[in-house]
């Protein structure tokens, strides 16, 4: 179940420009050019949760949080910062790849944005 999911990130993931993939914390990260966009958790610390944690706009943590708790969470570590983790069995591929490409967008270096 968890290289299904990570199937479904890495690919989503490594069609964007400038985009790596390397160890963090002993799971797969994805980056572009050297800041983290992406990481990928599986069961982190016995959470029971096979989900990735992204950054998404500014105030939408909450939002996305209430109105559907079964899909998003507030991740440790990266969740003061307005992260979110997202349940990866409980989010379509649309908008996974939604999420991710978002997240790209507001890590990416401008020089990327504007090509």
């Amino acid at each position: 179940m968890a290289d299904q999911q990570l199937a479904r990130v890495r690919q989503n993931c490594l069609t964007l420009p400038e985009t790596s993939e390397r160890l963090s914390h002993g799971e797969p990260t994805f980056f572009v050019h050297k800041k983290v966009f992406v990481m990928f958790a599986n069961n982190h610390h016995g959470d029971g949760r096979i989900a990735v944690w992204l950054p998404v706009p500014p105030g939408m943590q909450p939002a996305l949080i209430e109105t559907m708790p079964e899909v998003y969470f507030r991740p440790p570590y990266v969740g003061h910062r307005g992260w979110i983790g997202i349940e990866l069995g409980r989010i379509s591929d649309d908008d996974l790849r939604f999420h991710i490409q978002t997240a790209w967008e507001l890590i990416a270096p401008k020089r990327l944005l504007a090509q």
